[in-house]
């Protein structure tokens, strides 16, 4: 299994467009983004530190956890039309080991403590 910086860009440098969108990403987070990060940031949730806008293998995912290899998604109303992408990034990114578990920006924004109870659970599987 890939580790550490094989697994974020495959053996290669991030390419200077990717990585200035993950930045861009990063400055400009939905307000669901930024409630979820306020709860994950700094090992909040079960001591689990993670990035937020981070590149592995050529995709950007919103939040990631790599001790878990746990890749979390906020996903607003563009991905009810992206579905069958969502799903090629998901089968891409579990050829490394990384599980995505995705959540509404409803879900974030009116169950936080659901989120949490999920994303806690998928870290101690």
């Amino acid at each position: 299994m890939p580790e550490g910086d094989e697994l974020r860009v495959r053996g290669k440098r991030i390419p200077s467009r990717k990585r200035e969108l993950a930045r861009r990403l990063r400055r400009n987070m939905t307000p669901a983004e930024s409630l979820l990060w306020d709860q994950l940031h700094a090992g909040r949730l079960c001591h689990a530190w993670f990035r937020r806008q981070h590149v592995i293998a050529g995709f950007i995912v919103d939040f990631y956890c790599h001790a878990a290899l746990l890749a979390v998604e906020v996903d607003g109303p563009i991905h009810a039309r992206q579905a069958v992408e969502d799903a090629r990034r998901e089968e891409a990114l579990a050829t490394f080991g990384v599980r995505v578990i995705r959540f509404s920006n409803d879900a974030v924004m009116n169950d936080m403590p659901g989120v949490l109870r999920a994303i806690a659970a998928a870290l101690a599987s």
